[in-house]
């Protein structure tokens, strides 16, 4: 038996390794293993070796990659927003087909149809007149009826000033019209003529009470003596233009009003016509026979 020695400094030293004690190496160790052992060995060695082999591989076509500049970035997941986005496109497009597919049903079939066809504003037209220009069948389904060309026709009527059409869903069709309204009337061969504050012939008929006659030589909406005459009468306060039964333009410089008792205005042109208007009511108030206003600045009684 073998018994530790003491070295220089007196400390003890320990015996030399178990496999050198015992007289055996690594070497015996594979020398003496298992068939099974060796082979599970070196199929273990031939796997590290693969996965050796692989690595080096892939580190070679990795630094192949960035020496080209064609390194592959992993794909990025989609941004929320981009998620948003493409599910706000998708409820817009199928909100689109579902109004496109309503309009579609609400175009061609009568569920939303004229069945009711109102007429507001007549007074003098009459409603057949307004339905005959209209030209709308009862059952058209609203979406085809074109208001536009409806109204047209329907101011078309001579008397008709304006006219409106609009939808009312979801079985009716509203027509409001506006009247023309004589403002003047002039007698032609064929009857007195009716004409608006606009100057149009809109009426061959006996004329209102007290409605003033126009002297002109060629009345209508652009004539020049027409138009001046009629500003004059839209000028004048209520409490005189109810007195005037004629009213002569030979020219647009040259304007008199006759009332109903036989008094007569010297207006001159339409310049300054509120001043005008405002002087004749208080000259009236003063007996006489001839008022001129034509200067409103020096009006006088004849």
């Amino acid at each position: 038996m073998t018994e530790p020695a003491d070295d220089a400094d007196g400390v003890m030293t320990e015996p030399l390794a178990t496999a050198q004690a015992d007289g055996r190496t690594a070497a015996d160790d594979t020398a003496f293993e298992g068939p099974r052992r060796r082979a599970r060995r070196e199929r273990a060695e031939r796997r590290a070796a693969q996965a050796r082999a692989r690595a080096i591989e892939e580190a070679r076509r990795e630094a192949k990659r960035r020496a080209s500049g064609r390194i592959a970035s992993p794909p990025k997941p989609p941004a929320r927003g981009v998620v948003r986005g493409l599910k706000m496109l998708l409820a817009s497009v199928v909100l689109a087909v579902v109004g496109v597919g309503l309009g579609l049903i609400l175009y061609f079939t009568p569920a939303m149809s004229a069945r009711n066809i109102v007429v507001i504003g007549i007074g003098t037209v009459t409603r057949e007149e307004v339905l005959d220009a209209a030209r709308v069948r009862p059952g058209t389904p609203l979406l085809q009826i074109n208001t536009n060309q409806v109204a047209d026709r329907v101011a078309a009527i001579r008397r008709v000033a304006s006219a409106r059409v609009q939808r009312q869903y979801p079985s009716a069709l509203r027509i409001t019209i506006v009247e023309r309204v004589p403002l003047v009337v002039k007698d032609f061969p064929d009857g007195p003529h009716l004409f608006d504050r606009d100057g149009v012939d809109f009426a061959t008929a006996p004329p209102p009470p007290a409605l003033p006659y126009i002297d002109v030589a060629d009345p209508g909406p652009t004539d020049p003596p027409t138009k001046a005459a009629l500003q004059v009468l839209l000028a004048l306060r209520p409490e005189v233009s109810g007195q005037v039964a004629r009213i002569a333009a030979p020219s647009v410089a040259s304007i008199t009003l006759t009332l109903g008792d036989g008094r007569t205005v010297i207006w001159g042109t339409t310049d300054r016509a509120d001043e005008k208007a405002e002087k004749l009511a208080a000259l009236l108030t003063q007996p006489g026979k001839v008022y001129d206003v034509s200067s409103p600045d020096l009006p006088t009684v004849k």
